[in-house]
């Protein structure tokens, strides 16, 4: 593969690599980090990736195993030099005009608590959501990626639905 070739499967999956990485993230600025270093590595490797097999579970294995090793140094950094987290306010990508005010609100608060909820899974059931979901990932090509079998893949979307559902009906009647 060469960086003309690079380009093009930017142009036909960045936009769910990049999905993939805000969502894993929770915030712009780690998604645009983790964009990048994805992309810079896939130069790196680009006689690694093969365009007939699936380069974007090549693509997003890359962004989970970036992802993990940034999680692992930021812990031991964490442990030498505790210091305060930075939150930023997670921007959305897509805008609708076709909905009132109300329904806005209303799909953006249901949003809200869907990523809260989503926050709260462990991390294997996070990623396995995320690739399934933002990256639209089939269950065969998550197995790929994560280098797992399909039914360990089937096994963590279900729980993480269930523990979702299980979050969300919870959230649902503290509130009321």
């Amino acid at each position: 593969m060469n960086l003309t070739e690079l380009d093009k499967l930017i142009d036909l999956y960045g936009k769910y690599i990049y999905s993939f990485c805000l969502n894993l993230t929770g915030q712009k600025m780690g998604a645009d980090d983790l964009y990048q270093e994805t992309f810079l590595k896939a130069v790196e490797q680009l006689e690694h990736i093969d365009r007939e097999k699936n380069p974007k579970s090549y693509l997003i294995a890359l962004a989970t195993g970036i992802y993990k090793n940034n999680r692992k140094k930021f812990a031991i950094r964490y442990r030498i030099a505790p210091m305060e987290p930075f939150s930023e306010q997670v921007s959305e990508t897509l805008v609708s005009t076709e909905l009132s005010p109300e329904e806005k609100l209303i799909s953006d608060e249901l949003k809200e608590e869907v990523k809260i909820a989503a926050s709260k899974l462990p991390e294997k059931l996070k990623i396995a959501l995320y690739m399934y979901y933002t990256a639209q990932m089939s269950v065969e090509e998550i197995a790929t990626a994560l280098k797992i079998p399909k039914g360990t893949v089937k096994s963590r979307l279900h729980k993480a639905r269930c523990a979702m559902k299980k979050i969300l009906e919870d959230s649902h009647y503290e509130i009321y």
